[in-house]
């Protein structure tokens, strides 16, 4: 369907995905307008973006969630097209259908198509029908905790407590026994209801140890869709993925292909119009199965775009504006391998509590193959209300091993000073012998606990006095005999303490 072409787009999201939007806006010829809370108003994005309109209270559901503000802020700009980002509104089938009914394009599939997607009741009928296969399970909601307890027995524990609404690991629950699932039931859906806004749940078979991974697709509204190879996905903690890389070092070209077809055809079922992805679980004997559809841009597709060298985000870009793919299935060809740490502002040396806080220094590493998609500069508040992730750290290399060790380099050139991030835990993680053999699965996290030094507050009052001190004057070069500077000494004893 030929759309009307749009020149101005409001970025209905925040950090580091709101300045990636604004860059490829930029590089296409479109105009941009930030929104922000409270808790946003001195943020990157809202400095970058050609205008900005404020969405006042910092809490989520007034601000980046809120549907009514958000409409009326691009009725109010007169942009004719919105990006929801990922997250927030994204895959939200009555934001998408405001959207069109206030005579804007929603930069993402189809309200008919989120509809689909966005149940995972739906969204497995419709690919099982494809002849995509599914993971065992009850593949529709359970009415309440026997139901539960007699799709369980029938399957074989341990099982998956599953909103049908839900992803990000919101709403889910692994239970092991009766006795666990009667005990998690509850929770699980008052989660769920929370969460969506929708408490159903379903049962699913919990593979032991399977691999995550996930096919980018991007689509047009000529019925064309490709994928572009996978990711891997399989290293997460508490369901939140924390390392991301394409290849997948289990991949074959056999698997490779029967996966795509799969995944294409999923998105086929679907109706698919954008970019999105097909995630599948993969067991230990390389059989794969349906988990869902991320019906967005996902926060790893940087690892795609070093291999693939396309553009994703301008191409969801262009193909909302109603134009035709650029190439076809066999124009792609992925080149190398790229892998992906997610920088965020938790501190692992105390079981990864959440540590927002005011960025006193900040050096960001670069060089042949290094990537750093990110919102922060110095002097910049981290917010308490959103998402503790602050940054991509992506390398890029001719091998996994050059771009493990050219990650591992860059993730050691990386200085914040003022908070602590799960930078050193990636870098210990990088260089542990299972990943470096590709030996990882979505259980892998939870059983790996590296050694730790646990700071001090000596550790701390020092980092803090530093990075005042810094803050103030201009930084300088080590001196003639190699010591570090004030700027290097906040960064590392803020960041960077030995494990």
């Amino acid at each position: 369907m030929k759309q009307k072409p749009f020149t101005k787009v409001l970025i209905a999201n925040r950090g580091e995905i709101a300045v990636r939007i604004i860059r490829a806006c930029r590089e296409l010829g479109l105009e941009t307008v930030a929104v922000y809370s409270d808790a946003d108003r001195t943020s990157l994005h809202v400095r970058m973006a050609d205008e900005a309109v404020s969405l006042g209270d910092s809490h989520p559901r007034e601000s980046y969630s809120n549907a009514e503000k958000l409409i009326q802020a691009s009725v109010k700009t007169h942009s004719r097209a919105v990006h929801p980002g990922y997250g927030f509104l994204a895959e939200n089938r009555d934001f998408a259908v405001a959207c069109r009914e206030a005579g804007l394009v929603f930069i993402g599939p189809s309200p008919t198509t989120l509809g689909k997607t966005g149940d995972k009741e739906e969204a497995k009928r419709i690919v099982s029908e494809a002849g995509v296969p599914l993971i065992p399970g009850s593949h529709e909601a359970v009415r309440d905790v026997e139901d539960a307890l007699r799709e369980a027995r029938q399957i074989g524990f341990p099982v998956l407590l599953k909103a049908s609404m839900g992803g990000g690991g919101r709403g889910m629950r692994r239970a092991g026994s009766p006795q666990e699932l009667t005990a998690h039931f509850d929770g699980a859906q008052s989660e769920a209801r929370l969460a969506f806004g929708d408490p159903r749940i379903y049962v699913e078979k919990c593979l032991i140890a399977p691999r995550h991974i996930e096919f980018q697709i991007l689509a047009d509204g000529e019925g064309r869709i490709i994928h572009l190879g996978e990711r891997e996905c399989s290293l997460q903690r508490r369901f939140q993925k924390l390392v991301e890389e394409s290849p997948s070092p289990i991949m074959d070209e056999d698997l490779r292909q029967r996966m795509g077809e799969a995944a294409v055809r999923a998105a086929t079922a679907a109706g698919y119009v954008g970019a999105g992805t097909v995630e599948f679980l993969v067991d230990e004997y390389r059989n794969f199965y349906f988990m869902e559809i991320n019906a967005r841009i996902q926060v790893e597709h940087p690892v795609t775009e070093m291999v693939t060298s396309v553009d994703l985000i301008a191409e969801q870009i262009k193909v909302a504006q109603g134009h035709p793919l650029s190439f076809g299935q066999g124009e792609v060809h992925p080149k190398g391998w790229a892998i992906e740490a997610r920088i965020n502002c938790e501190d692992p040396f105390r079981d990864f509590v959440p540590s927002p806080g005011k960025i006193q220094g900040l050096r960001i590493p670069g060089g042949f193959g290094v990537r750093f998609d990110t919102a922060m500069y110095p002097g910049y508040a981290v917010p308490e209300f959103y998402d503790s992730l602050v940054g991509k750290l992506i390398a890029w290399g001719h091998t996994r091993e050059e771009a493990r060790s050219r990650l591992i380099r860059a993730l050691g050139e990386l200085e914040i000073a003022g908070i602590p991030t799960t930078a050193p835990f990636l870098m210990q993680l990088l260089g542990d012998p299972a990943f470096i053999s590709g030996n990882i699965s979505t259980t892998f996290l939870s059983e790996y606990h590296p050694p730790v030094h646990e700071a001090t507050p000596g550790d701390e009052e020092m980092a803090s006095i530093v990075a005042a001190l810094e803050a103030q004057r201009q930084v300088v070069p080590p001196d003639g005999d190699g010591h570090p500077n004030l700027w290097s000494l906040a960064g590392r004893v803020a960041q960077f303490r030995k494990w």
